[in-house]
């Protein structure tokens, strides 16, 4: 029998389902290209350890973990820990700390002490690597005992694949922002409005869109993506199994691209337990609107032996990410309908006024610019699915309309409450504001109106405590990700349990506040987690200068001890 499982095990390091572990708190860890068919055409990806995504990596708080990284492609590469508390040199930013990249054929070492636990992902920090598969996912276990009570335990990785390469897809949205906006509405989509609204409001609606340049439709920038979940096509059926009765974690971790999910399972509620790996006050939803970086723990209950779907829609509605829980493997649970696509209004764009009042005067037919042709079709042959047939009423208004179904639950950030209570209340000393904003027909995406390459740090006093206000002049929704630190949300709840998240959506048109703690010194970058926002310029860095030890704060002083008894050393070889 031991024989038996040792070769089983072999087999399962060989086909790269397993990563390598030389021992306890030590992995290596393969990054190489790779050939790979999810769509009946074969193309050429980037895998870690031979897998899409890479593996799911296991650590325990307060371990010294060892991570060999070897870069076997013939580009640069490297890792970040997303979420993790890692010395600045570890962090894996290219450009960063001192840090250059993964240079083809070396191997660079991360170590670090690991200080949290719950559920974190890695990815690459260079070019448009993680649309290529350069992602995973962390689980860090507790000290001592888990105050997460589950029978079964599993990681749900959502993702978006397209057979085209990152460069293509970022020249294409250079070239024509709306290349991949199959949805544009229709001479037909006007006269239904007119209709609905009256000919006065249908057309000062359209022409305010059309004197922007932008489209009602345009709720996510790609389109035509095949969405996985744990790496597996809808087809291919993730399962996850469980007995009647049992408690199920789900690790949800959002590792796309480019892509917003609306997540639920058809007839079990979900308590929500942990967001960004920090735990909360358990929440029962029916769903959640889940952002790009951002991860959610959820508990579910089955009772029955039956098969439960997973849904995760993309918000553009162009298709979902499925799998299933069920009792045995080669079940299937029932095909959720496509939602109503979502109509993007004039609060998306921080406008409030009211649209019917408009007068007709002055108005001509460049109003007409924001509807999109019938004949606009130059650009379909990029497609991998169709958009879902609607009818003309079949849709929902506005960025935040999921068309949740009546009576349901749907997560919002002021449900969050802190499961342990903040160390550190002090109310902040100042206030720094982060407008988000970008050009759309260049497709540039800028912080306080500079792109990365022109823009200035953030400069921080280490443990100072901060306000970082985020002003939304876009019609997009932006994952805002700071690295090295949590942020708390202020959502509403009490300072000493207001919850950390290291992933903040900043909606379309809106403005939303954080605090932070600067009390880990380093360069850390800050960007939208939407790879081609970042990579066209929405992105800066905060730096938190090193002092000596008599210029910490008292109240820090043990923490910089302790953090730096922690770090490790690297070394590239």
């Amino acid at each position: 029998m031991k024989t038996i499982s040792l070769i089983k095990v072999a087999v399962l390091l060989l086909a790269g389902v397993l990563p390598t572990v030389c021992s306890a708190g030590t992995y290596t860890l393969e990054i190489a290209k790779k050939k790979v068919n999810l769509t009946g055409k074969t193309v050429e990806k980037m895998a870690i350890n031979g897998q899409i995504p890479g593996p799911t990596l296991h650590f325990k708080e307060g371990e010294q973990v060892t991570i060999h990284v070897t870069n076997k492609m013939d580009v640069p590469t490297s890792v970040h820990w997303h979420g993790m508390l890692v010395p600045a040199e570890m962090d894996g930013v290219p450009g960063l700390n001192g840090f250059m990249g993964i240079m083809p054929g070396q191997t660079f070492t991360y170590t670090y002490t690991v200080r949290q636990n719950g559920t974190y992902w890695y990815h690459s920090h260079s070019q448009l690597q993680e649309q290529e598969g350069l992602y995973g996912s962390l689980v860090v276990s507790p000290k001592g005992e888990d105050p997460v009570k589950a029978d079964r335990d599993y990681v749900v990785v959502l993702s978006d694949f397209t057979d085209e390469s990152g460069d293509d897809v970022l020249g294409h949205l250079k070239a024509d922002a709306g290349y991949y906006n199959y949805a544009k509405r229709t001479l037909a989509d006007f006269f239904h409005d007119v209709r609905k609204k009256g000919w006065s409001a249908a057309w000062a609606d359209r022409k305010a869109w059309g004197q922007m340049r932008m489209d009602p439709t345009d709720i996510a920038d790609v389109s035509g993506y095949t969405f996985l979940m744990n790496g597996k096509t809808p087809d291919q059926n993730w399962t996850g199994i469980f007995k009647p009765g049992e408690r199920v974690r789900l690790r949800f971790i959002n590792a796309s691209a480019m892509s917003f999910y609306d997540v639920w399972i058809p007839g079990l509620k979900m308590q929500v337990v942990q967001a960004d790996g920090r735990g909360v006050e358990p929440v029962q939803v029916d769903e959640f609107r889940f952002g790009v970086a951002e991860t959610y723990d959820v508990i579910v209950q089955p009772q029955e032996e039956a098969a439960y779907t997973i849904a995760a829609e993309s918000v553009d509605r162009s298709g979902f990410a499925i799998g299933t829980l069920a009792p045995r493997e080669g079940m299937h649970g029932p095909q959720p309908e496509a939602r109503p696509r979502t109509l993007l209004t004039m609060a998306d764009m921080g406008m409030t006024h009211d649209m019917d009042g408009m007068d007709m005067a002055g108005m001509d037919m460049a109003g007409m610019e924001g509807m999109g042709g019938m004949h606009d079709m130059h650009h379909m042959h990029g497609m991998h699915h169709a958009m879902p047939a609607q009818k003309a009423d079949d849709v929902a208004r506005g960025w935040a309309d999921a068309s949740t179904p009546q009576g349901h639950k749907a997560l919002s950030y002021a449900d969050l409450r802190s499961l342990e209570p903040q160390s550190d209340v002090r109310p902040p000393e100042r206030e720094i504001l982060v407008t988000l904003g970008g050009n759309m027909e260049r497709y540039v995406w800028t912080i306080n109106g500079e792109k990365f390459e022109k823009i200035g740090p953030i400069e921080l006093k280490y443990g100072e405590r901060v306000r970082l206000k985020f002003v939304n002049e876009t019609m997009m929704a932006h994952p805002m990700h700071l690295h090295g630190m949590f942020v708390q949300l202020e959502n509403g709840q009490p300072a000493g349990r207001l919850p950390d998240k290291h992933t903040i959506i900043v909606p379309p048109g809106q403005s939303y506040s954080v605090l932070l703690t600067a009390d880990e010194p380093g360069e850390w970058a800050f960007h939208c987690h939407l790879l081609y926002h970042m990579a066209s310029g929405m992105m800066t860095k905060a730096v938190v200068a090193r002092l000596s030890e008599d210029a910490v704060p008292e109240k820090l002083r043990k923490k910089v001890k302790k953090t730096e008894a922690g770090e490790g050393h690297s070394h590239a070889h």
